[in-house]
């Protein structure tokens, strides 16, 4: 269902990771017209896939895992769709834990399977949301105003405060506290395609407890890469002290702390970083009720709990609210 950049959209849904794209499926499947922006040039948010020299990384979630019957039951349908499976059950010493699944081909599968049927508007960067006449209205980078009798905003809780500044609104002091109080990890990203195999172990997974590396992660030995190319995820702590400086230096860096593992004879390399990696400070309610008139629901895994589970939940709890609050069914 596509909406034109003039027509009132019962929901606007802000963001196109995991909790905005189960919100919006489930909103659609009740006859509402909804459409979802997102400020990057792909979805999935966070569940990002990255391709360069015939190699393809995960470079930001690295696994999902499990708990909740729904969602175990949304991980098998998505294995029979083909854009998930199985990876393995832990890693060094530690392999007889949760099932983690990947995406597939990578951790974006999920997301792009979700999009299909959905009014997803990429590259659209919200930067005002003001209350007019009853409804929210959207301005974007690009000139674009949307209105919309409801919002679902899963933006990180900062951006979304910036949002509701600039647009001259603000939720109420204490609510505003709440959220403010809502914080979280940076990480830098190095990706690296390698000459020769990697020496990280099998599945092709390694937390390290010490220096700047937190995680390696095989993209090969994962399945999704089918040349040698390693994801290498910095310390909350080394990300933040060097958040500031040359990306590509900060990569060099970590990948050569990586020799070890990784050898020195890297091909290419790319860097990133993630400026809302994880939320630290949580509110775990599920999704949060900001405004009642018009609707603004606030969700995302800084609602829930920390993964990829946590922000689907928190999608269904936002879309059921929005359902409970409007009396639709």
């Amino acid at each position: 269902m596509s909406v034109s950049p003039n027509d009132e959209l019962d929901v606007l849904v802000i963001g196109a990771g995991m909790t905005g794209l189960i919100a919006a499926k489930e909103l659609q499947a009740t006859g509402l017209r909804v459409a979802v922006l997102d400020k990057g040039r792909g979805v999935g948010g966070r569940m990002a896939t990255r391709r360069f020299g015939d190699a393809v990384f995960d470079h930001g979630a690295q696994f999902i895992t499990g708990r909740d019957d729904r969602f175990l039951q949304s991980l098998r349908a998505w294995e029979k769709a083909g854009c998930a499976m199985e990876w393995c059950r832990g890693f060094g010493e530690d392999q007889a834990g949760h099932l983690r699944w990947r995406g597939a081909p990578g951790m974006t599968g999920i997301a792009k399977d979700l999009a299909l049927g959905l009014d997803v508007r990429l590259q659209h960067q919200i930067t005002a949301l003001k209350r007019e006449s009853g409804v929210w209205i959207a301005e974007t980078k690009d000139g674009v105003s949307l209105p919309a009798r409801a919002v679902i905003q899963t933006a990180p809780v900062p951006q979304a405060l910036a949002m509701f500044d600039e647009g001259g609104w603000t939720p109420d002091p204490e609510m505003r506290q709440r959220l403010e109080a809502i914080t979280y990890e940076r990480c830098l990203v190095a990706m690296a395609l390698l000459k020769d195999s990697s020496k990280v172990p099998p599945p092709g997974g390694l937390s390290l407890k010490d220096g700047p590396i937190a995680w390696l992660g095989d993209n090969h030995q994962k399945g999704i890469s089918k040349h040698p190319a390693v994801t290498i995820h910095a310390t909350p702590e080394y990300s933040l002290t060097n958040w500031d400086r040359d990306r590509l230096e900060v990569a060099a860096e970590l990948i050569d702390v990586a020799a070890p593992w990784i050898g020195r004879d890297v091909r290419e390399f790319q860097a990133h970083g993630w400026k809302f990696s994880r939320p630290i400070q949580t509110d775990e309610c599920g999704c949060l009720v900001v405004n009642e008139a018009p609707l603004m629901i606030m969700a995302g895994d800084a609602f829930s709990t920390p993964r990829v589970e946590g922000a689907a939940l928190s999608g269904w709890a936002a879309a059921g609210k929005l359902r409970e609050i409007q009396g639709t069914c």
